[in-house]
């Protein structure tokens, strides 16, 4: 049953779609390397689509009617958005679940550290890293400090041209003999991601010279002092921009794809709604996924059903059981990405099973680790469903699992909205080097999950 590659039926329609599309996308992913930050942007895109947030209804005391497009963010974090559909929402709601959280390097509570006439950076890695990928690699600085008065500063240094870069140093090969004999994951030690931040001494100081002139730049630039690390959520993410990627500029090369290369589709599959959808419409994107869901920005967070509560309140449904219900009744799709057969490394790979760029989004009936761990997996009649929708709709898809069954694995939120009682399938994007610092993915099947995720909401 394996696909064709999708660019043979490729269209001048679907090249201009396409390309718009990319376009949008590419400048989501430069400017949204982190989950506030693409929270934020889903919010500015959301408003222009003309979205308003829920708190706003509530404040009014005004019921929520089909056509409706709300939205709440969740500590800044997260985000869920809802179009209110024609139907009884106690029936059921189609979700849609992404997560806009990637593996990156965090600077640790007190990180703060001169040696040696260089000031560096402590780091704790967040999700699943490569550590040998993250040295020699230019970085940029995203986050907030928050003070004891309240005040929450943004920090953003390393992407604009005119601004610095860190880096994490590496030994040169010269001088690696001891190195190059352990084996790849214990070649640079996590307590070694220390990130260089400066070498320039303040003339006046008596000791830590280097790091008294860092702490008087800091001071300047942002009001902030050593203290105020404690308090602080500071992520370091590859300096670079998305790019498009080969000579024919077929695919997209960025950090954060995973899962943005399905958030982002997923916003633009809800904004192209043009009329209230039968059922109604919630797209979530969540924190946390690359460190299992937990927290309250989480999949896990209960903020959701509070969310979901609030709808039923505003569409006049109060009695006890109507969220499980609902939710019991409801669909979804887990938007999340998958491995992409990649010739270089086929050892890892069932090719019969593999999902391929350029052949449409991949459907995965379970992911999970060896004997499906931790997996969710679908029932063969909502697998079916779904498929029907996408086929309809002229989206080119494919089946797949995540590498060969002994090899590994992977999980999403997908348990966790089935844990609730829903029928759920993951549905996401191939990605090769999926979790390092610069990811790939085709831009035809990016397209393609654009016109999945539209059809799956449009669906009564």
């Amino acid at each position: 049953m394996e696909r064709e590659n999708a660019w043979k039926s490729y269209t001048d329609q679907d090249k201009t779609e396409l390309t718009e599309l990319c376009e949008g996308y590419k400048s989501f992913l430069s400017q949204c390397k982190t989950e506030r930050l693409a929270t934020k942007r889903a919010i500015e895109l959301a408003s222009a689509a003309g979205y308003v947030p829920l708190t706003e209804a509530i404040a009014e005391k005004r019921a929520l009617k089909p056509g409706d497009k709300i939205w709440i963010d969740n500590y800044g974090k997260a985000i869920m958005l809802v179009q209110i559909g024609t139907n009884d929402i106690e029936a059921g709601v189609n979700i849609l679940g992404a997560h806009i959280d990637s593996p990156r390097l965090d600077l640790k509570q007190n990180p703060l550290y001169e040696a040696s006439d260089f000031v560096l950076l402590d780091t704790h890695y967040y999700g699943g890293i490569k550590n040998y990928q993250w040295v020699a690699l230019p970085l940029a600085l995203k986050g907030v400090v928050a003070k004891k008065d309240g005040t929450v500063v943004d920090i953003s240094l390393g992407d604009d041209p005119a601004d610095p870069v860190f880096c994490v140093t590496d030994l040169l090969p010269h001088l690696s003999a001891k190195q190059n004999v352990k084996k790849l994951a214990e070649g640079v030690p996590a307590e070694k991601l220390n990130i260089l931040l400066g070498s320039m001494p303040m003339p006046e100081a008596e000791s830590e010279n280097v790091k008294n002139n860092i702490l008087s730049i800091l001071k300047e630039k942002y009001g902030m002092e050593e203290e105020d690390f404690r308090s602080a959520e500071i992520e370091a993410v590859p300096a670079m921009k998305a790019r498009s990627l080969g000579m024919d500029r077929s695919m997209v090369a960025a950090y954060g794809q995973d899962d943005r290369v399905c958030a982002y589709p997923a916003l633009t599959a809800l904004f192209g709604l043009t009329q209230a959808p039968p059922k109604t419409a919630v797209c979530i994107l969540t924190d946390k996924e690359e460190i299992g869901s937990v927290g309250n920005t989480g999949m896990e967070s209960r903020n959701f059903e509070l969310f979901l509560l609030d709808l039923l309140e505003k569409s006049g449904i109060v009695h006890p059981y109507a969220l499980q219900r609902m939710l019991s009744a409801s669909q979804a799709l887990s938007a999340d990405v998958t491995a992409a057969y990649d010739p270089t490394y086929p050892e890892v790979m069932e090719k019969h099973n593999a999902a391929f760029m350029g052949r449409g989004i991949s459907i995965k009936k379970y992911t999970g680790a060896r004997g499906k761990s931790g997996a969710s997996d679908a029932n063969a009649e909502f697998v079916a469903y779904v498929r029907n929708i996408f086929e309809k709709a002229g989206a080119a898809y494919q089946s797949s699992e995540l590498g060969k069954v002994d090899e590994g694995g992977g999980g999403t939120i997908a348990y966790i909205l089935a844990n609730r009682g829903m029928d759920v399938l993951d549905c996401g994007v191939p990605v090769h080097s999926m979790h390092s610092p610069y990811e790939s993915a085709s831009k035809y099947d990016i397209y393609m999950a654009d016109r999945a995720y539209g059809a799956f909401f449009r669906n009564k």
